[in-house]
């Protein structure tokens, strides 16, 4: 009976099977229905009087509750000479404790309610976050509110993070990508530019406690602070305690916008040179452009053309068609609040590095010269409205996009209308951002390598300027003595 059944099954499966075959020979002839309408509740956004703007984002999934407040100041407001700053006021702050309790002693509080509370910064903005179980959050919400307002960085904790900060300066070079990140960063905004500085032993020592609190005296006040929470709880009654927690707490000075002091680096060819690696590493960049620009759409749907997956054209023609790399990509960057960087940038073996240049360079003059064809837009745009529904398939992701909008001052429906603008994108629409914005005659390339292995000399292509790497000795005393 068994063996009449699997027979049965089998006979009926060769049949669809055929059928299948018969319907369609090829995978371009399969049709897919169009998405479907996608609407995910929105937050509620509750302006304070006092300048604080609340997000609150009810999810009864689990009994959680996720908060999260964004400042505005991060490392791009902080002087050069105090380069790296914003790593250690990061992580001394929550670990420094509050004017009441230490970090050790809210870390043993916390960890009794299986609950966190941390605190970060960034390029352009710190943070402090919470994840507490729905009935801890009463125990657990006054840290949160204690260490936001009243850090006491304590110097201890000042002293580990500089500690790791160091160990990171130290070990900077080891690897080709992080050097080849670095280092275009620079040639793109330039070495002054506060987007591209980097940490030394002497910054990271001029740095003290006093920096750190008026840091937070500048910054941290409830004008200046988006503040998000999601989870399992009651949105009225939410509201009533953060404005409880909130409201009285008086303004101060408005952060300031941030001031473009990009200077590129000249066109040419840059190189840091490292013995010990068998790939080159290669680095093509020049100034992009912002997020709110109107052609932002038709930016995306060229980069997801040019440099999408394995069916963008740089991995379909440098690693398919010709296997010069593992690895390429890259395209037009656009920020927030200014200006991204054109970047492309791929590894090869050391005997092919002079030619992966000269690919690599006259795919980026392809997209002024070489149209892509309507099944590449197609195809773009389809991977792009598909991977957008998953940037907003959880309520957690819709609270933090329209923190993020509010942050930067874009509309409230920004990614609501993300979606017709790139269905609306055509090649025209393609072809005239990247005549408007690619501009190959203007690349610094940057190569990461051991020249004595590449075919052929560096300078054939032009003239060479060598990037030193060399990491400048600590001032003296400022560095924990070894152990013998």
């Amino acid at each position: 009976m068994i063996a009449k059944r699997i027979a049965t099954i089998a006979v009926a499966a060769l049949a669809v099977a055929g059928q299948l075959a018969a319907q369609v020979t090829d995978h371009r002839q399969i049709k897919t229905p169009p998405l479907r309408t996608f609407n995910m509740p929105q937050p509620k956004r509750i302006a304070l009087p006092n300048g604080m703007v609340i997000f609150l984002q009810e999810d009864k999934e689990l009994p959680l509750i996720r908060g999260t407040a964004m400042i505005r100041g991060g490392a791009r407001d902080i002087e050069a000479s105090k380069a790296g700053m914003a790593g250690i006021y990061g992580g001394s702050w929550r670990t420094g404790g509050t004017a009441t309790k230490t970090g050790d002693q809210l870390d043993e509080l916390l960890e009794s309610r299986a609950a966190t509370v941390e605190t970060g910064a960034g390029t352009d903005s710190a943070s402090v976050s919470m994840n507490v179980l729905k009935q801890d959050f009463d125990t657990v919400f006054p840290i949160f509110v204690d260490v936001l307002r009243n850090p006491a960085f304590r110097q201890e904790k000042i002293d580990l993070a500089k500690t790791q900060a160091n160990t990171g300066i130290s070990r900077r070079n080891d690897e080709p990508g992080g050097i080849l990140s670095r280092e275009s960063t620079k040639l793109g905004y330039g070495p002054s530019s506060p987007y591209a500085r980097q940490a030394e032993y002497a910054t990271i020592a001029s740095i003290t406690r006093d920096d750190l609190l008026a840091f937070h005296k500048r910054f941290v006040h409830p004008n200046n602070i988006i503040l998000g929470f999601t989870g399992d709880f009651d949105t009225a009654q939410m509201e009533k305690k953060l404005r409880t927690a909130f409201a009285s707490w008086p303004r101060g000075p408005q952060a300031a916008k941030p001031v473009d002091e990009s200077t590129p680096a000249k066109p040419g060819i840059y190189f840091v040179e490292k013995g010990d690696v068998t790939q080159a590493n290669i680095a093509m960049v020049h100034p992009g452009t912002t997020r709110n620009s109107p052609d932002y759409p038709a930016i995306v749907v060229m980069n997801e053309m040019f440099s999408g997956g394995f069916s963008g054209r740089l991995m379909q023609r440098l690693r398919t068609q010709r296997g010069l790399t593992y690895g390429v990509g890259g395209g037009l960057g656009t920020e927030w609040d200014r200006s991204g960087i054109f970047r492309v940038q791929m590894s090869t073996k050391s005997g092919t590095t002079l030619e992966s240049i000269e690919a690599l360079r006259n795919e980026v003059q392809g997209l002024l010269t070489s149209p892509f064809s309507e099944a590449d837009l197609a195809l773009a745009k389809e991977s792009i409205l598909n991977a957008h529904v998953f940037s907003m398939d959880s309520r957690a992701k819709m609270l933090q996009q329209q923190m993020t909008l509010e942050f930067y001052g874009y509309p409230s429906d920004w990614y609501q209308r993300y979606p017709s603008l790139i269905e609306k994108v055509t090649l025209a629409d393609v072809s005239r951002v990247a005549k408007k914005y690619v501009t190959p005659d203007k690349l610094a390339i940057l190569v990461v390598g051991n020249p004595g292995d590449f075919e052929r000399p560096l300078s054939s292509l032009g003239n060479v300027t060598p990037i030193d790497i060399t990491i400048p000795e600590p001032p003296a005393g400022s560095m924990p003595a070894r152990r013998p």
